[in-house]
C-alpha cells in the first residue's frame, strides 16, 4: 500500500494526461530513504546517520473513498508502449495499455481515450479495477467518472465476499449500480484446473447490483448446488458484503422423535438500521403449521425485542398452542430526575410448552423452563434518592410426575436507596435501604394462600475498612427490621410480626508475597490468610413465611458472609468464625493469575436454632472443609476444582473437577465431573454423580485453521456433549454432530437428545446447509442454537471478526 503512495499524492490537474512512468520515477526518486550507509558510500552515510529514521506516515490522500466532489478534479495516468493522439482532445493506447484515474484502473491491449466526453473505448484482454472490484473482458465502452458503459464477454470478482460469475453483459448503469446478463454468481474459490466448476452457484437471466445497499438481486435462474438444480429463483436477492439485509437465512430440516420432520425457513426483514425481524414459519408432520416472530428495536433511549410463537392446531395436543416474550429497557433524563422503565413479559399456552417447544428456532430460553416469570419496573432516581416500584408474577408449569410448589408474586414491591458515596471519602460504607412488598400466591387447588401478606423490611449497614500496608481489617455492623402484616391469622400465628435483628462481623486478612521459582518458572506468589468473624443474636422466626428466602450455596463466596441464606425471611443466628487460607502464583510480567489454592473452614461458638425446616442446621463445632483451585497450565490448559470434605464422616460431600484443552482456532475440549451426596449424615448413596464431556475438533482434510478463514480443501468438524449420570447409569444429556466447511458453503448434522424428566425425553436430528456469501447465519437458527448453547467453547465456523477488506488490499 505504501509502494503506491508517491503516484497518489501528485496535484490534481483536470483532464491533463501524463505518463505513468516517469511520474511514478520522479516521486520515488524524492521519497526513497538513504540507504548509502549499506552500499559503503561513506559520505552518504554521515548524512544518514545526522537525519532521523524515516517514519511512515498516514496520508490524506490514502483514503478508503475518494470524495465525490473532488473525483472529477483528479488526474489521469497513462501507461502504454506506444502513445498517440493530439494534445487535450484524445490519445490512443496501444501494447500494455492502462489508464489510472482515482480508484479506478483500466488495462487492455488498445485503449482510445477522449478528452471531451470522458470516454474509453478498450478491446482485447479487458481489465478494471474499480476500489478492490475486478471486471474482466474482451471490449469496453465507458465513461470514466460516470463509470457508465458496456463490458461484453465479462467476468466479475468483488472485494468484499469474494463472490464472482461470468455475464455476456456487464452494464455500468453508474460508480454503484450495475446488471449483468446471463449471468452466474458465487463465492466458491476458483482453482486452477480447467475442468473447475463452483459447488454452488446462482444461475440467471439477469442480476441487478448495488453497492450501495450491497445486495443483489437475480432475476430468471436457479440456485445450483454441485451441478443439480435444487432452488428455482424467479427473484432473489443476496449480500455483496457483510452488511445487514432482507433475504432468506439457512432453512433447517430436522426430524424430532414427537414432532416427526420438522422444516424451518427463517426470513430476516431489516426494516432500518435500528430495526429488524426475523420471521419463522415452521412445518411440523405430526403437529402441523406454527409461525414464529421476533422483532428488535434501538433507539437512543430506548431498547427492547418481541418474541412471537404461535400454531394454531397442535393435531397431538388438540389445541391452539402460543408464547410470547417481550422485553423492553428504557430511561429518561427529567429536570426532576432520570427515570427508567424496564419490562420482561413472559408467557406461554399451557404447561407441556416447555416439554414440546423449547426446541423452536429462535424460541427464547426461558420458554425451555417449568418456571417462566414476568416483570415490570419503574425507577427514580435524583440525587442520593433512588426510588423503584416493581412488580413480578411466576408461571408454572406443572408436571404430574414433578410438581413445583409456586412461588410467591410480588405484586407490587416499593423499594428505596439512600446514595453514600460522599461517606466513602470519608472511609466509611453505608447502607441504607427500605422496601415494602405485596406477597401473593397462586397455589394448585384455591386462589388464596393462608401466607399471602404485606412484608416491610430496611436494612441500615455501617462499616470502616482499614487498609494496612500487607493487610486490611473491617468492621461492620447491621440491623436488619421487618414487619409482617397477613391476611389471614390463627391461634398460632398473629397477623402481624415485628421483629429486628442486629449483625456483627469482623472481616480481617493479610496478604504476604514473594518471587519463587515452579516448574523452571519465575513467579510471584501470595500467601493470603483470612479471618472472618460473625454474630447474629437468636431471634425465633418460624411463624413467618418463606417469601424469597433459600439456602446460600456453601463455597469460597458465601463461607465470608454473615448470613448463610438468601432473601430477607430468614437471618440466621451465626456465632462463628471463618478461617481461610489462598495462595496465588502471578506472572511477575503482567500480574495475570496463573494458579490459585485455597482452603477454609468455620468453627461454630453454638448451634444454628433459625432454619427453613428442611435444611440441615449448623452444629457446635468446626463445618465442612472448602478446598479450591484454579490452574492455567499455559495458553492451551487450564483446571479448576472444589472439594468439600465432612470430617465427621470423612467422605466427600461435594466435588467439581473440570478441565478445557484449547490448542487453537476451532479445537477445544472440555471435561468435568460433579458429585454431591444429598446428605452427607445419612445414606451414602444417595444424591448424583455425573460426568460432563464436550468437544469441537476437525477431523480430516484442510489446512488452514484461522477464525473467519476458509480452510483450504474443506474439513470434518466433529461437536457434541456428553452429559452421564453415574447415580442413574443412563446418558441424560446428549449432542453429536459434524459440520463440512468447504471453501463456499457449510454443512451441519446434528443429533439431540435432552431429557424433560426422570422417564421422558426428546431426540432430534437436525440438517443445515449454508452458502457462504448468499444465505448468511442466523444465531437463533438450529442446529447452530443447540451447538451454542450446549458445547462449551464451541466456536461457529467462519465466526470473522476483522475489519471489511480494504480497496487497498487489491490494488492494482
Amino acid at each position: 500500500m505504501s509502494s503506491h503512495a508517491p503516484a497518489l499524492t501528485s496535484q490534481p490537474l483536470p483532464h491533463r494526461l501524463r505518463p505513468l512512468a516517469a511520474s511514478l520515477a520522479l516521486v520515488w526518486a524524492a521519497t526513497t530513504p538513504w540507504t548509502a550507509h549499506a552500499q559503503g558510500q561513506t559520505g552518504h552515510s554521515l548524512w544518514h546517520s545526522a537525519l532521523p529514521a524515516p517514519q511512515l506516515k498516514p496520508s490524506a490522500q490514502l483514503q478508503e473513498a475518494v470524495d465525490p466532489t473532488l473525483r472529477g478534479q483528479l488526474p489521469s495516468y497513462i501507461r502504454a508502449e506506444q502513445i498517440s493522439g493530439q494534445a487535450d482532445i484524445n490519445a490512443v493506447l496501444e501494447g500494455g495499455a492502462e489508464l489510472r484515474r482515482a480508484d479506478t484502473v483500466i488495462r487492455a491491449d488498445r485503449v482510445e481515450y477522449t478528452l471531451a466526453d470522458d470516454t474509453v473505448h478498450a478491446q482485447g484482454n479487458v481489465h478494471i479495477n474499480r476500489a478492490g472490484n475486478v471486471y474482466q473482458g474482451t471490449a469496453l465502452k465507458m465513461q470514466v467518472d460516470a463509470f457508465q458503459g458496456d463490458f461484453n464477454n465479462a467476468t466479475y470478482q468483488f472485494l468484499a465476499t469474494q463472490g464472482h460469475g461470468d455475464a455476456d453483459r456487464v452494464q455500468f448503469l453508474d460508480r454503484d449500480h450495475s446488471v449483468v446478463y446471463r449471468a452466474t454468481y458465487t463465492t466458491c474459490l476458483r482453482d486452477d484446473s480447467a475442468s473447475w466448476t463452483p459447488d454452488w452457484m446462482i444461475r440467471a437471466d439477469r442480476i441487478e447490483l448495488d453497492h450501495v445497499e450491497d445486495v443483489g438481486v437475480a432475476y430468471g435462474g436457479a440456485l445450483e448446488f454441485k451441478g443439480v438444480p435444487i432452488l428455482p429463483v424467479p427473484a432473489i436477492s443476496f449480500p455483496l458484503s457483510d452488511k445487514r439485509k432482507s433475504g432468506l437465512l439457512p432453512p433447517t430440516i430436522g426430524i424430532d422423535s414427537k414432532s416427526g420432520v420438522e422444516y424451518s425457513q427463517p426470513y430476516y426483514w431489516n426494516i432500518a438500521p435500528n430495526r429488524d425481524a426475523t420471521i419463522t414459519p415452521m412445518l411440523m408432520s405430526k403437529r402441523g403449521v406454527s409461525l414464529g416472530t421476533q422483532f428488535r428495536y434501538l433507539e437512543p433511549g430506548y431498547n427492547g425485542a418481541l418474541d412471537l410463537q404461535y400454531m394454531p392446531d397442535d393435531k397431538l395436543r388438540d389445541r391452539a398452542r402460543w408464547a410470547y416474550g417481550f422485553k423492553h429497557q428504557g430511561s429518561l433524563n427529567a429536570p426532576l430526575g432520570d427515570l427508567g422503565l424496564k419490562l420482561n413479559l413472559n408467557r406461554v399456552s399451557d404447561d407441556n410448552y416447555w416439554r414440546d417447544f423449547s426446541s423452536l428456532s429462535g424460541s427464547r430460553s426461558s420458554y425451555q423452563q417449568r418456571l417462566i416469570g414476568s416483570d415490570a419496573a419503574l425507577s427514580w432516581t435524583t440525587g442520593r434518592h433512588e426510588l423503584s416500584l416493581s412488580a413480578q408474577r411466576w408461571q408454572v408449569l406443572q408436571d404430574v410426575d414433578a410438581p413445583i410448589a409456586p412461588p410467591f408474586n410480588r405484586m407490587p414491591q416499593l423499594r428505596w436507596n439512600y446514595n453514600t458515596n460522599d461517606w466513602a471519602a470519608q472511609g466509611w460504607d453505608v447502607t441504607l435501604m427500605a422496601e415494602t412488598t405485596r406477597f401473593e400466591a397462586d397455589t394448585w387447588d384455591q386462589r388464596n394462600n393462608p401466607d399471602n401478606g404485606q412484608r416491610s423490611y430496611s436494612l441500615t449497614s455501617l462499616s470502616r475498612p482499614f487498609l494496612l500496608p500487607g493487610g486490611f481489617i473491617t468492621p461492620k455492623v447491621q440491623l436488619h427490621a421487618a414487619n409482617y402484616q397477613f391476611d389471614d391469622f390463627s391461634a398460632s400465628r398473629p397477623n402481624n410480626k415485628s421483629l429486628a435483628i442486629p449483625t456483627f462481623s469482623l472481616d480481617s486478612g493479610l496478604v504476604f508475597e514473594r518471587d519463587t521459582l515452579a516448574l523452571s518458572r519465575n513467579y510471584v506468589q501470595t500467601l493470603e490468610p483470612r479471618v472472618f468473624y460473625t454474630y447474629t443474636p437468636y431471634r425465633d422466626q418460624s411463624m413467618l413465611p418463606l417469601y424469597d428466602t433459600a439456602l446460600a450455596d456453601f463455597n469460597f463466596g458465601s463461607i465470608y458472609s454473615e448470613n448463610s441464606y438468601t432473601g430477607r425471611d430468614r437471618i440466621a443466628d451465626n456465632h462463628m468464625v471463618t478461617l481461610g487460607l489462598t495462595t496465588r502464583y502471578l506472572n511477575p510480567t503482567d500480574g495475570a493469575e496463573v494458579a490459585r489454592f485455597g482452603v477454609a473452614q468455620r468453627l461454630r461458638f453454638a448451634d444454628q436454632r433459625v432454619g427453613l425446616g428442611y435444611d440441615t442446621l449448623g452444629q457446635k463445632g468446626w463445618s465442612d472443609i472448602l478446598i479450591g483451585a484454579g490452574v492455567n497450565w499455559n495458553s492451551r490448559w487450564s483446571t479448576d476444582a472444589l472439594v468439600q470434605y465432612n470430617r465427621d464422616t470423612q467422605r466427600t460431600a461435594r466435588s467439581a473437577i473440570s478441565g478445557r484443552y484449547t490448542p487453537g482456532p476451532y479445537k477445544t475440549l472440555s471435561a468435568a465431573y460433579r458429585y454431591q451426596r444429598e446428605n452427607s449424615l445419612q445414606v451414602a448413596n444417595q444424591g448424583s454423580e455425573q460426568i460432563d464431556f464436550g468437544w469441537q475438533w476437525p477431523l480430516s482434510g484442510g489446512r488452514k485453521d484461522t477464525f473467519g478463514a476458509a480452510p483450504s480443501g474443506g474439513r470434518w468438524y466433529s461437536v457434541g456433549r456428553l452429559n452421564y449420570s453415574m447415580y442413574d447409569k443412563k446418558l441424560v444429556d446428549a449432542i453429536v454432530g459434524f459440520e463440512y466447511d468447504s471453501c463456499c458453503w457449510i454443512g451441519r448434522v446434528v443429533v439431540e437428545r435432552m431429557q424433560n424428566s426422570r422417564s421422558d425425553s426428546n431426540t432430534r436430528l437436525l440438517f443445515q446447509l449454508e452458502f457462504v456469501g448468499f444465505s448468511r447465519l442466523s444465531l437463533g437458527a438450529d442446529p447452530l442454537r443447540s451447538l451454542q448453547e450446549n458445547v462449551p467453547g464451541y466456536r461457529p465456523l467462519r465466526d470473522r471478526s476483522g475489519p471489511v477488506p480494504s480497496r487497498f488490499s487489491n490494488y492494482d
